[in-house]
């Protein structure tokens, strides 16, 4: 995946801002290259709570608006801010629904926020993709 330095920034801040929940979010993606960032919602938040849980109707209208723009969904990202950014048993589950799709993780339980992103096949593999960071003058 490459992303513009301000999009990856825009992720990372949403996942500041909402710690100590999870954020969760989408990008568009066209021929491998992050187009759009779409922050949604996480349904689940509160102290004793870990994980993030997508809006059907929130998911439909980015799924559309991203198509809408002749992009993909390409990558879903979400924060992990009381473990490692490696895909739960959780984000395992979930990824069976969405083949192809990156899953970009931001870890928020250090002093720096530590980005990572995977593929994860439906038979549960974890495959780390690089994430390739660009100036936006370049992108």
């Amino acid at each position: 995946m490459q992303i513009r330095r301000s999009a990856l920034d825009r992720v990372v801040a949403h996942a500041l801002r909402d710690a100590p929940d999870e954020c969760c979010g989408v990008l568009g993606v066209r021929d491998g290259v992050v187009t759009t960032v779409h922050e949604l919602e996480n349904a689940l938040q509160g102290p004793k709570v870990f994980g993030f849980e997508l809006s059907p109707q929130d998911l439909l209208r980015v799924h559309n608006a991203i198509e809408d723009a002749g992009d993909d969904v390409g990558v879903i990202y979400h924060s992990h801010t009381r473990s490692a950014p490696y895909p739960s048993q959780t984000d395992v589950n979930f990824a069976a629904f969405w083949p192809g799709v990156e899953w970009l993780i931001v870890g928020t339980k250090a002093d720096e926020p530590e980005i990572r992103s995977y593929l994860i096949a439906g038979d549960g593999t974890i495959d780390e993709v690089a994430v390739t960071v660009t100036d936006d003058a370049v992108a």
